[in-house]
């Protein structure tokens, strides 16, 4: 049971490799949900792998156990193993505890300021002009989704750069990408080895909606163009707003750029990568599925309602 509960405890640091192996031999949509989907698995498979962890301690206690109404000892690994083990679980989970409390804190501050400085505004349709001397521009959720850019960033690109910039905004908003960022960022609070994996969820937001642009607009260099002056205005201070929102000006840009100025063709075949990601989320989840059901199988065997 000890060595099945490791195993959600282990595999999370394999994700980031993986997953930067996903964005460069997937497309970048296939490769936002494959990655997002396997981050919060994980995530999930290593909470419940720290909570048994934690209940398999309270229950070596003869309180916990005399609650449990026991008749039989309860069959774990030696005390030397099982009480470290608990007490490391506690302090790890309150520790995921308070920086996500704090992340969500923060972030809905960013939000709400956001919102109600896109609402102070007058909109054209979906688009927001913020008056501010700093050029940014993001997709911001909420109902009506709303794309706000700063007069700076207006005077920063022609007609036509605003246009792609104003598709690529478009397409964070159609394509939910602020669901994966904020489903990225709840998984870096489950496992440390996690956070790394929100960069490349970030990119991977970033790049489909670089491709999404570009179809749209039908000019990949245009769309290059208009990221790469876009970034290069908004290496200023930028607009305060949650790490959810999505902008053209995040991530790598000349890697991005790059992509837009190869050829669209069909990226590598990346089988191998999205095979090796289902098999660690499948293996985290079984590992995860089958300790808990041996722990419950073992508390039932010490009230005596099952045999040995």
């Amino acid at each position: 049971m000890t060595a099945l509960l490791l195993l959600p405890l282990l595999l999370p640091c394999a994700l980031p490799p993986l997953a930067r192996q996903a964005l460069a031999r997937l497309a970048p949509a296939a490769a936002l949900w494959a990655v997002t989907g396997c981050a919060v698995v994980l995530g999930g498979c290593s909470l419940a792998a720290l909570g048994a962890f934690v209940l398999i301690g309270l229950l070596r206690l003869p309180l916990f156990a005399a609650f449990g109404e026991f008749i039989h000892p309860l069959h774990t690994a030696p005390a030397l193993i099982v009480v470290p083990a608990a007490a490391t679980s506690v302090g790890a989970l309150a520790v995921c505890c308070w920086t996500l409390a704090r992340s969500v804190l923060r972030q809905g501050r960013a939000f709400r300021t956001a919102r109600t400085e896109a609402g102070r505004r007058p909109a054209a349709g979906d688009l927001c002009v913020v008056d501010s001397p700093r050029p940014d521009a993001y997709a911001l959720p909420g109902r009506p989704h709303r794309i706000v850019v700063t007069t700076a960033m207006l005077r920063s690109l022609d007609g036509p750069e605003r246009e792609a910039l104003f598709a690529h905004e478009r397409a964070h908003n159609e394509g939910g990408h602020h669901y994966f960022l904020a489903a990225a960022e709840l998984a870096a609070h489950c496992h440390p080895a996690l956070r790394p994996v929100r960069t490349t969820v970030r990119l991977a937001a970033e790049r489909a909606a670089d491709e999404a642009a570009a179809a749209r607009v039908g000019d990949r260099r245009l769309t290059a163009r208009a990221i790469a002056r876009a970034a290069l205005a908004g290496q200023a201070d930028g607009t305060a707003r949650p790490d959810f929102a999505a902008g053209a000006t995040t991530g790598p840009v000349p890697q991005r750029v790059q992509a837009l100025l190869g050829a669209p063709g069909r990226p590598r075949r990346g089988r191998a990568v999205a095979a090796l990601l289902i098999a660690c989320t499948a293996l985290s989840g079984a590992a995860a599925a089958a300790g808990l059901a041996d722990f419950h199988h073992r508390v039932e065997v010490a009230q005596g309602e099952e045999a040995p």
